[in-house]
């Protein structure tokens, strides 16, 4: 049982994409799964809704009375595994999401507008850690639409080296990527032999690790 959030304070950095993509990689695991989308726009969810596969049947909208924190833990109670996507501009579900959550991952593109608002991110996860007084939740960067091809995007791995934090396997800016969310589908489901297939494997067998200890 363990609860993964996935944050950041600005949009476009593949926050859903991450969440959609693992939710498929650990069912893939043999896990259950359970993907919760605290987002207004709903981005996951409109995903899910476009096909029949994995994430229409595991996404679930956080809305009602019940805060996120008391929906993720919820849903921990009957599942191995539950994910939250998380809104930009919106630091206080992050922190709540923080407050609930095992481990952060941080995503962050190699903009360098991205870099600023991840150390945004960076210090709200360290704040609900201090709040909680507890090692919880660990935090990972997530190098996020790397271009492997530009300098900015070869550079972007040692740069989050330097926040001081653990950085996980990248995930590539993929056409298929786009491609499978127009079709309602994860990239496990719409090209499962394909390269980005491979980084999301690679990412969800880092994070498991984590989890694991």
């Amino acid at each position: 049982m363990a609860i993964v959030a996935v944050a950041g304070r600005k949009g476009g950095i593949g926050k859903s994409t991450i969440v959609g993509n693992l939710a498929a990689e650990f069912d893939a695991m043999g896990r259950t799964v359970v993907a919760l989308d605290a987002d207004p726009q709903h981005s996951l969810l409109a995903w899910a809704r476009q096909g029949d596969g994995l994430l229409a049947r595991c996404v679930r909208e956080v809305s009602g009375r019940d805060t996120l924190r008391s929906q993720a833990r919820k849903a921990e109670k009957e599942t191995d595994i539950v994910l939250i996507d998380t809104p930009p501009g919106m630091p206080e579900v992050a922190y709540q999401a923080a407050l609930a959550a095992d481990l952060m991952l941080l995503p962050c593109g190699p903009s360098p507008l991205d870099l600023f608002a991840l150390k945004e991110a960076l210090a709200l996860s360290l704040r609900a850690r201090a709040e909680r007084r507890s090692k919880k939740p660990r935090i990972r960067l997530v190098p996020s639409k790397v271009l492997l091809t530009t300098n900015l995007g070869r550079s972007l791995e040692s740069s989050l080296k330097t926040m001081g934090k653990k950085v996980l396997p990248h995930i590539g800016q993929r056409v298929v990527v786009a491609e499978a969310v127009a079709g309602g589908l994860t990239v496990a489901e719409y090209a499962p032999n394909s390269p980005a297939r491979d980084e999301f494997r690679e990412l969800a067998r880092a994070v498991d690790r984590i989890l694991r200890r």
